[in-house]
This record gives C-alpha cells, structure tokens and sequence, in this order.
C-alpha cells in the first residue's frame, strides 16, 4: 500500500476537493486539471519504505536527489571543526522525505530565516532559510534542510533529546528544494557529483576507525 508523508495529507485532500466540486459543477472535462493536479500532489508526498544498510560505521544519503557536490569545509556555528560536506539537491519528481544518515541522538535543531534563490547554487546552503540538526553518534554529524525558490516550507520533525535510528525518517522539503550533510573528516566517501542517491538507502561514506 503508498504511504503518503502526513505534511501531504492537508494538500492531498485540498485537490481532491476540488476535483470533486469540479465534477459535480461541469462534469469529466472540468473534473480532469484538478484530477492531474491532486495525482501529482499524491505523487509528490509518497513516503516509500525503504531499505536501510546494516554497518555501525556507515551513513546513508539523507535525502532523495541528486549529488550537487562533495567538498571539505571548515564548518563553523555547530560542529566547530573540518568536515566533508556533501550537497544532495531534490528535484519535484524526487521523494522528499529526509531521512537520519545514522543513529544518534539530536544534541540541537536550529531554524535560520533567509532568502529563497535557487537551491543548487553554491550560496544557497547559507542564505536560504533552513534548519539545522546536529546528530551526535559515533561522531558529530550536521544535516541541514534548504529551502529553494519553490520549496518555502521546510518541516523537522526532530526534536532536542530524540534518538534516531539510521534510515529513520525525520522530517521534509515541500516542493522540491536542498539538503547538506556534514560528515567527519575521517570519513571515505562513496558518491561523487552527479551520483543519484536514495535517502536511507544510498551508502554515501563510511567511518575510517
């Protein structure tokens, strides 16, 4: 059975209202845009199951999409140290629920307001508006969700203290948008640019211990 993300369920039944009333006032014909436009509303909220690969020292993708890039930074505000950045950004086609890249307890999620450029250029990880999560494992890791130019609405449903579980869903990017990961420095790296990547699923590094 399609599971649907509960974000969804308000738009889910707003389009399929109107589908409806549609149908009732004008028939078929009138009945077809809204129809389109609930399906891709369906669509665009489905929550598949997935498989999340066993391995202590291992973190899986986040986020459905595609690998925008990978690069070592010096990030600052939360994990104070070097780490591997690794940009996932998400098309409308793609699945939007974000998923835990490993176990661990959230130690801070942290909502910043800001711009809505384009979510695959290089600045938009700063200036957009996002949340922050640090997720504190084996190591310290920092996820944070974007918003893009159509995804306004970026939704953690993570809260202080929580301990997740690698591949446990978390929260969710309407309409398409960007996510980061920041990964130890000690980390090997499994994709590079361009890589497609399934949240919860795709391996994109494992801990060098």
């Amino acid at each position: 059975m399609l599971k649907f993300a509960p974000e969804g369920y308000p738009f889910i039944s707003l389009t399929a209202a109107a589908t409806i009333a549609a149908f009732i006032i004008g028939g078929v014909w009138a009945a077809a845009l809204p129809l389109v436009l609930t399906l891709f509303v369906a669509f665009f909220f489905r929550d598949p199951e997935r498989r999340v690969p066993e391995g202590d020292n291992i973190f899986v993708s986040p986020a459905d999409g595609r690998i925008l890039q990978v690069q070592t930074v010096t990030e600052e505000k939360f994990l104070k140290s070097t780490a591997i950045e690794i940009s996932i950004f998400m098309s409308p086609l793609n699945v939007h629920v974000n998923r835990a890249p490993c176990a661990g307890v959230v130690e801070s999620v942290v909502y910043t307001s800001g711009a809505f450029i384009s979510a695959f250029k290089p600045e938009a990880s700063i200036r957009n508006e996002n949340i922050a999560m640090l997720l504190k494992g084996s190591s310290s890791i920092l996820v944070r969700q974007v918003a893009g130019a159509v995804a306004r609405r970026v939704v953690c449903r993570a809260r202080l203290g929580d301990n997740l579980k690698k591949g446990e869903r978390y929260g969710i990017i309407k309409f398409s948008s960007r996510l980061d990961v920041y990964l130890p420095e000690n980390t090997e790296i499994k994709v590079k640019t361009g890589d497609s990547v399934k949240a919860g699923e795709t391996i994109i590094g494992q801990l060098n211990i």
